[in-house]
């Protein structure tokens, strides 16, 4: 059974950082495409970032320079290192291995003074 468990979200002030990481178990980790997405409220869920089992990445523009995906496959974890957060970053960061529904429970990032 496939797991993805999400950690490392909280409260931020504007202009600050978070690290949020995706443990994955049950699965070969080093091979499927590995995705971060938020939902903030009265929104639709959207693509952030994704990274594949080689370490090419892809952004949406409201990332591209700000935020960093990477994956350590020995450890089956997947990160996204958020600097320069803003207060529209507040949502609920979900991890995915992409192409399925198999979805993290989501851990909640807000940014506040």
């Amino acid at each position: 059974q496939v797991q993805l468990v999400e950690f490392g979200g909280g409260l931020v002030q504007p202009g600050g950082s978070l690290r949020l990481s995706c443990a994955a178990s049950g699965i070969i980790f080093s091979r499927p495409v590995m995705g971060w997405y938020r939902q903030a409220p009265g929104k639709e869920r959207e693509l952030v970032a994704r990274i594949n089992g080689g370490g090419t990445t892809d952004y949406a523009d409201s990332a591209k320079g700000r935020f960093t995906i990477s994956r350590d496959n020995a450890k089956n974890t997947v990160y996204l290192q958020m600097n320069s957060l803003k207060p529209e970053d507040k949502a609920v960061y979900y991890c995915n291995l992409v192409g399925t529904l198999i979805w993290g429970q989501g851990t909640q990032v807000t940014v506040s003074s």
